[in-house]
């Protein structure tokens, strides 16, 4: 029984996408060619791992077997390579950086920047996730660096001061409180909110002030992105509570205005950088944590 690692990997993006065709898309393969990758896969087992559908693909139960142990097959051998990489005394290979969009909308690309040019040799292997799942897949070493909202650590993780990331609040120049230099909290509660990303760590704050301070939320629409939900105010659905690096991010339009949200939980927000406690680092993996855990200044308002 011949079973290759690409195989594996394009089995894993094909249950990941659900699909054939997406996957075959993501991977850059026709999806005859993947179809005909999996039936060998599938041969080379002996047993079927998919059942196909015109909605889709669903895993057999030998296949739910199949993908977990391919998963981790795949993740030792690029583990694999990129540890052999590091022998040479070369930094390059490939970092798998998890951060949450606070930090990828107002931070990230030009600290990435200024690391590409002094390691051309490194690939940042970068992926957009909620903060709880940052520090998830630090933890589960999917991630060998990682920058989310700051939050109670793991004893598994070493964490360092990433950036200041006040909130602030963005809401249409008629809005009533558009006179006010500095909002509070209380005040805010008051008008129907846009809210942002249901179970991220923004929104569960939010929801957790509101608890304690017993004011209700009025949310007028919920979206999934901080260019979505300044887009919603200034459409005039309602007001918005950003991090001051995507309001210097978005809000760079005159269909609305911008200010602080005073409270001191808001105002003292930080952003952290996360990995994985380990005795020793690849190079590139420890070049990417020096970059990013230099003094960095907050976001412009």
């Amino acid at each position: 029984m011949r079973i290759d690692p690409y195989s594996l990997e394009l089995f894993i993006g094909v249950v990941e996408e659900g699909s054939i065709a997406r996957a075959a898309s993501r991977h850059h393969i026709a999806a005859s060619a993947l179809s005909r990758r999996l039936a060998d896969l599938e041969a080379a087992i002996g047993l079927p791992l998919l059942i196909r559908s015109h909605g889709g693909v669903a895993l057999t139960e030998a296949g739910r077997e199949a993908f977990a142990r391919a998963k981790s097959l795949h993740a030792q051998l690029q583990s694999f390579a990129r540890e052999v990489q590091s022998l040479d005394g070369q930094i390059a290979g490939v970092v798998r950086l998890y951060a949450n969009a606070s930090a990828i909308v107002g931070f990230l690309p030009e600290r990435l920047k200024v690391f590409q040019a002094a390691y051309p040799l490194v690939q940042i292997a970068l992926t957009e996730a909620v903060s709880d799942e940052v520090v998830r897949a630090c933890v589960e070493d999917r991630a060998d660096v990682g920058v989310s909202a700051s939050m109670p650590g793991s004893g598994a993780l070493e964490s360092w001061h990433f950036a200041r990331d006040p909130l602030m609040v963005v809401l249409p120049p008629e809005h009533e409180l558009a006179a006010r230099e500095t909002l509070d909290f209380g005040e805010v509660m008051r008008f129907p909110l846009v809210a942002l990303q249901a179970g991220g760590s923004l929104d569960r704050l939010i929801r957790e002030r509101a608890d304690a301070g017993r004011a209700p939320l009025n949310v007028a629409v919920t979206v999934n992105s901080f260019d979505a939900q300044c887009r919603m105010v200034e459409a005039g659905l309602g007001i918005g509570i950003v991090p001051i690096s995507a309001a210097s991010a978005f809000a760079g339009t005159h269909g609305f205005v911008r200010r602080p949200l005073g409270d001191p939980w808001a105002v003292e927000r930080t952003l952290q950088v996360h990995a994985l406690r380990k005795s020793s680092r690849l190079k590139a993996v420890q070049a990417l944590i020096d970059l990013l855990t230099e003094a960095t200044p907050h976001a412009n308002p």
